[in-house]
């Protein structure tokens, strides 16, 4: 029987917590889940010595592949998964069980649910609660604000087209996907409760990714410019019958306070 769920997980040079990603998956202790490790063409020694080890693990299959990058790797990693949900998990992270539960159960639930995502709690060099929020589309079009660990019919993966490599900086491959998420017409349900664990570390991805935010803006507005558009128009269109309703409300208040002599005369 295939597997109801597949957590993939990239890997470059993050030997020494992959394990920790590993645990937090199979503390769900599920029989219905597959998990997919992608070494993307690691050179740190721990690392390579970790993929040796993980290689004997039958709990998980491991994919070793030269450097291709984030997006390569994840979708290399689900070209290869086996079940209709997918959760991408990134080497340095973890998730709690509950996030496997409700992802499933709202997928299976819910056909025009695309993604299932929740609250996460910061650890590492900060700490805190990440409070995510409900979908908002207008945030979303100014900065992602979704991480990619969230649970996804693969359905949504293969109407994308897969991640969009090709960014200006690794770690918001995850934008792009969001947004060709949302143009291809998907709902995306919020949970409101801590179902993953964000390791921040000096340096990571999503710094760099801050620094070089006018080439991602740059990027995004040269691949969906067509979606951009389409809002702007909306928004005009409703603009438009905002001031005429006002019109309209104005129109009647007045016919009811001033007498139609008085109008007349005016």
């Amino acid at each position: 029987m295939n597997p109801k769920l597949s957590v993939v997980i990239p890997c470059y040079n993050h030997g020494q917590f992959v394990q920790e990603a590993l645990e937090s998956v199979f503390a769900a202790g599920r029989n219905d889940i597959e998990v997919i490790v992608v070494d993307d063409g690691s050179t740190d020694p721990r690392t390579i010595q970790e993929m040796r080890t993980l290689s004997r693990d039958p709990r998980l299959t491991l994919i070793q592949q030269k450097n291709q990058g984030l997006a390569a790797a994840r979708n290399n990693a689900i070209s290869a998964a086996a079940a209709d949900y997918l959760l991408p998990l990134d080497a340095d992270n973890r998730i709690r069980p509950a996030y496997l539960e409700h992802g499933i159960a709202v997928l299976d639930a819910k056909p025009k649910i695309g993604v299932v995502y929740g609250d996460a709690e910061y650890f590492g060099a900060r700490t805190g609660p990440w409070k995510v929020g409900p979908f908002d589309r207008e945030r979303l079009l100014e900065w992602n604000y979704i991480d990619a660990c969230a649970v996804i019919r693969r359905e949504v993966w293969e109407k994308n087209g897969g991640y969009r490599g090709g960014m200006p900086v690794m770690g918001l491959e995850d934008w792009d996907f969001w947004l060709k998420t949302y143009a291809n017409g998907w709902q995306f349900e919020y949970i409101p409760e801590v179902l993953f664990e964000y390791r921040v570390m000096p340096g990571s991805m999503i710094h760099r990714a801050r620094a070089q935010a006018q080439a991602t803006e740059e990027f995004i507005a040269d691949h969906h410019g067509r979606l951009y558009r389409a809002i702007w128009m909306e928004r005009q269109s409703v603009s438009r019958t905002t001031q005429h309703l006002l019109r309209l409300v104005r129109q009647r208040m007045r016919d009811r306070l001033i007498p139609a002599g008085l109008r007349a005369r005016n």
